[in-house]
């Protein structure tokens, strides 16, 4: 069973990466909007995109060298449902809030952020949850990660949580700007990584 778990944990990843560099992409030939921080130019750097890339991939795979973690088959069987409960639906959160951003995905750094002309606040599907649900989904998953697949990479990844959780708050200087009452009225009614479990005042 562990194998078909990591083989289908590795296919949902790479196909998860393949869905947002194409977005990626695709935001690079569209006309730029409102830009906060010192990293707009950057954002439509092919060289800054490669650069990262083989910064990532290549600390991800020398890094791929198991943990030494001495467990029975039985905390083994526990770790893969647990890590598999946490894993695959971050990464399918990941993916909604992609697609439903649709044409407005961006990527962003921790130095800036950036919206497009005519950009639209996309409040729908999981965004209708929590504010930034790919956020949320890859800290799911990077813990998931660590369970299944127990290596070095994935315990870096667990540690970049934090790093993610600071770029939001950085993100959220672009939308409060461009939208304004919009952007807070949206803040006061989603929380912006745990989800409410009962209704607002304001729902009734």
């Amino acid at each position: 069973m562990e194998p078909i778990i990591q083989w289908l944990g590795g296919l949902l990843a790479y196909l998860a990466l393949a869905i947002v560099l194409y977005g990626v992409w695709r935001g690079t030939q569209r006309q730029v909007g409102r830009t906060t921080g010192h990293a707009g130019s950057w954002l439509r750097s092919p060289w800054f995109y490669l650069a990262s890339s083989a910064f990532f991939f290549g600390v991800g795979y020398f890094a791929w060298i198991p943990l030494p973690w001495n467990v029975s088959p039985q905390t083994r069987a526990w770790m893969l449902g647990l890590g598999s409960l946490l894993y695959f639906p971050g990464m399918a959160f990941v993916l909604a809030g992609r697609l439903a951003l649709g044409k407005y995905y961006f990527v962003s750094t921790g130095l800036g952020a950036q919206l497009f002309a005519g950009h639209q606040l996309v409040t729908g599907g999981p965004y209708a949850i929590v504010r930034h649900p790919m956020y949320c989904g890859l800290i799911l998953a990077s813990f998931g990660s660590l369970l299944i697949f127990s290596t070095w990479t994935t315990l870096l990844f667990v540690c970049f949580a934090p790093l993610i959780m600071t770029r939001a708050f950085r993100e959220e200087k672009v939308p409060a700007a461009e939208f304004g009452e919009q952007w807070r009225d949206y803040c006061r009614r989603v929380p912006m990584f745990v989800p409410r479990f009962k209704p607002s005042a304001k729902d009734g």
